[in-house]
């Protein structure tokens, strides 16, 4: 990644959606996880679904709050997601978010890399979270960006490109 720190991570970045592109035919190595750590698709449990956290249904108090919390916090230590419904974001706005981020993710990639992310923040254009050599990777790309609390978020973090981003 175009950055003076690249030594910082413990082996080279390859971005995956450059991986994704090259035409391999099987899955590198570094990313596939262990047989234990792999979702196993087949339940015989006809109760278990995925959790949806409802927010209509807490109020603002403060133990509200904590139940939410607590409701978020499960899902993602057991589930790793979660639907959340009854939020009031506005449909259109969500749909112009993810159309500004699927622009920044189709341009080329030296773009993509001016705005490369460092293992000690991790904000940024990314492909790899640990900085553990060796660790099993997941197959993404992120970008990840800080932003609350106000005093640890970085504005410059913020691509210029698409306009829409900021």
């Amino acid at each position: 990644m175009a950055s003076s720190n690249l030594l910082d991570w413990p082996e080279p970045i390859v971005p995956v959606q450059t991986l994704s592109n090259s035409g391999m035919s099987s899955l590198p190595q570094q990313y596939v996880k262990p047989p234990s750590e792999r979702p196993s698709g087949v339940t015989n449990d006809p109760n278990l679904s995925i959790p949806v956290i409802d927010l209509a249904s807490f109020s603002n108090t403060p133990e509200h709050h904590q139940e939410m919390l607590k409701a978020i916090a499960s899902a993602c230590k057991n589930w790793g997601f979660f639907q959340l419904v009854n939020h009031d974001v506005d449909t259109e706005a969500v749909r112009r978010m993810r159309s500004a981020w699927r622009e920044f993710f189709d341009l080329p990639m030296e773009e993509k890399k001016a705005h490369a992310n460092l293992p000690v923040t991790y904000e940024g254009y990314g492909s790899r979270l640990g900085v553990e050599k060796g660790a099993i990777l997941d197959w993404s790309d992120y970008y990840f960006l800080n932003l609350f609390p106000s005093d640890i978020r970085n504005l410059d973090k913020w691509p210029k490109i698409p306009t829409d981003l900021r």
